[in-house]
């Protein structure tokens, strides 16, 4: 393939890209997204290939590639897709690492004087960048599985930490740039174990209520990785592609943080969903909750005539959005007025929620973000919360010694009556007890959420039965 061919498909690759997060933007158009994403890395793969050497070891290495993918991916459920894409990442800066320290290994003969140098700093600086991927997007996984605690872990004088392998990873880079031969290995080797110490401390140190900004930048640091390794072996679609994906996923962080209240240095820099004095589980609550049962919950609902559904990871958990949605369907029939609120970090991914109810033919126009619905909770009959906990916490906004506080709030206990749907009163993700479950105007539906939905959903429909028959008759 030619020079012109190759320069060819790698710009009709870039604008496929460029198409493809355009189209991801809106939920209407992101299958369109997807599609296009797959063709311009379909192109993208056969120019390089077309281009590369040896391609029976290409070919095994990318069927074996597509393999693990395709399986992996039609295996996962969408409860564990941050745990994908954090593993993914990982997979990401692990490359940017090998690519590194293969192109050190063996320089091009061509590269002398300034441009050998730039070459160096390109590999140190992708090493650098890809390690810190690699080991905090791990680090994030553990998080994620429960292997490793969800709250804050901070480490004695860490910041003092933090800066002092900031500084010995700056400083392994001038022996690793005058080095000659293979000697900088040893820098390099010494810079890559301190960078991989210090992904891990920057993760470990954020906690749960973060986590979604924290997988968030991890997919922006390996857009990063990415074009660092473009730079590295001169490939410019490696390096667009990077360049696109570093910097949405940084857009994306930042409109994260903007929307959670929280400063987008702190969340990196860490310290933020540890568990404070005073915040497990009943801490400081007046009074009991009151549990109700789906029966009781279906006379709430008959009485209502504006309803507003906040999902959160338990109905992802139990696969609950299907039933939710026949429930919607119902009630709308009943000429109800039935809404979704969205927080944007329900179930620890962006856009997660609203995946769930696209896959289960929620409308489009009846599910609405936080700051679209918040104001009309004063106004609201009935919420019910089906597995959300530290996205309608309001100790977010009345206690400002709370993990969480500062962090914007579905403000559901401003609705006349709320119904959470929840296996306990344990504590959510961040380690903060809720007093929303103590309210006088809410009522705890405890148990699986499916069962439950499920049980307001059969007697609800048998309901809808015997009034069609009366008006029937």
């Amino acid at each position: 393939m030619s020079n012109n061919l190759v320069t060819t498909a790698y710009i009709a690759a870039s604008a496929l890209f460029i198409l493809s997060l355009s189209g991801l933007s809106q939920t209407e158009t992101a299958k369109r997204g997807n599609w296009l994403g797959i063709i311009g890395m379909a192109i993208a793969f056969a120019a390089t290939a077309f281009i590369s050497q040896g391609y029976s070891v290409q070919a095994s290495s990318i069927g074996l590639g597509v393999l693990v993918g395709v399986v992996a991916a039609s295996r996962v459920a969408m409860t564990s897709m941050p745990e994908m894409v954090a593993f993914l990442n990982s997979f990401v800066g692990l490359a940017a690492v090998l690519v590194g320290f293969a192109e050190y290994l063996q320089p091009s003969s061509t590269l002398v004087g300034i441009e050998e140098t730039i070459h160096r700093i390109e590999i140190y600086a992708g090493v650098f960048i890809g390690v810190v991927t690699f080991t905090g997007s791990m680090v994030a996984v553990g998080k994620l599985q429960g292997i490793l605690p969800s709250r804050s872990v901070l480490l004695p004088a860490r910041h003092g930490l933090t800066i002092a392998m900031l500084i010995a990873i700056a400083a392994l880079g001038a022996p690793f740039l005058s080095a000659t031969g293979t000697a900088g290995l040893v820098p390099l080797g010494i810079m890559t174990a301190i960078s991989a110490v210090f992904g891990i401390v920057i993760v470990m140190a954020i906690g749960g209520a973060d986590m979604a900004v924290v997988i968030s930048l991890l997919n922006s640091y390996s857009g990063l990785a990415s074009a660092a390794a473009g730079f590295m072996l001169n490939n410019d679609l490696l390096i667009i592609t990077g360049a696109l994906v570093g910097s949405s996923g940084a857009i994306l962080s930042y409109i994260m943080c903007k929307g959670m209240n929280r400063s987008f240095l702190n969340v990196v820099l860490g310290g933020f969903g540890a568990t404070s004095a005073g915040s497990s589980q009943g801490a400081g609550q007046a009074g009991d909750a009151t549990a109700t049962n789906p029966a009781d919950v279906v006379d709430i609902l008959e009485a209502a005539n504006s309803v507003v559904i906040v999902p959160g990871y338990g109905m992802a958990v139990a696969q609950a959005q299907h039933a939710v949605a026949e429930i919607t369907q119902i009630l709308r029939r009943q000429g109800k007025q039935v809404q979704f609120g969205i927080h944007p970090v329900a179930g620890r991914m962006p856009g997660h929620m609203n995946v769930l109810l696209a896959e289960a033919n929620v409308p489009y126009d009846i599910v609405l973000e936080m700051d679209e619905i918040n104001d009309d909770f004063a106004n609201t009959d009935v919420v019910l919360v089906i597995g959300a906990n530290d996205t309608v916490n309001p100790s977010a906004q009345s206690d400002p010694t709370s993990p969480i506080a500062g962090m914007p709030v579905m403000q559901v206990w401003q609705a006349d009556t709320v119904v959470v749907l929840k296996r306990s009163l344990s504590p959510g993700y961040a380690g903060v007890d809720n007093p929303l479950f103590y309210h006088d105007n809410t009522l705890m539906l405890f148990g699986d959420a499916k069962a439950n939905v499920n049980g307001v959903l059969n007697q609800l429909s048998d309901v809808a039965a015997t009034d069609a028959v009366a008006v029937a008759a």
